[in-house]
């Protein structure tokens, strides 16, 4: 009787724990696809005197500037014991960085599981302008939008 009664609650168990390894396999299958962009990662433009434009927003405005722009830290919504960075940046109205859009400015969104987003933005036929290229500080690639205005994706290492 006592090893029927351990080999039920034996079986109820494994269904359990099976159940539940099922479900989270099938959330984590959904949870790949869950949000694509997460914020804005940086704002970009080009101007005639990067140096210049980047000392008035210092001297005006309060930025701390450095020939690389400036980096505005926060707390992540989801969890606030993890820091984001939002990148604002000035280039040479020259810059080749934008192309091959013709606009003057690049917005960078922040987003998750970039390979998995780059391939269904091709079975979209989104325009993807170049390669996944991986960094300290994360993984980049660019797109187009409809108008041709180039986009920054970058899957930041946080």
């Amino acid at each position: 009787m006592m090893k029927r009664v351990l080999l039920i609650s034996v079986l109820i168990a494994g269904s359990f724990l099976a159940g539940f390894a099922f479900k989270t396999v099938i959330n984590n299958k959904g949870d790949i696809k869950m949000k694509k962009v997460t914020g804005i990662g940086g704002i970009f433009f080009k101007c005639k005197d990067p140096k210049a434009v980047n000392e008035w927003y210092k001297t005006h405005l309060g930025f701390d500037t450095t020939p690389y722009g400036t980096s505005f830290e926060w707390r992540q919504a989801d969890d606030s014991t993890k820091k984001g960075l939002t990148q604002w940046n000035t280039f040479p109205e020259n810059t080749k960085y934008f192309d091959p859009s013709s606009k003057d400015f690049m917005i960078n969104y922040r987003v998750e599981n970039l390979e998995i987003l780059v391939e269904e933005l091709k079975k979209e036929n989104v325009t993807i302008v170049d390669k996944i290229e991986t960094y300290d500080y994360g993984k980049f690639v660019h797109i187009l939008d409809p108008e041709g205005n180039k986009i920054e994706l970058w899957e930041p290492k946080d």
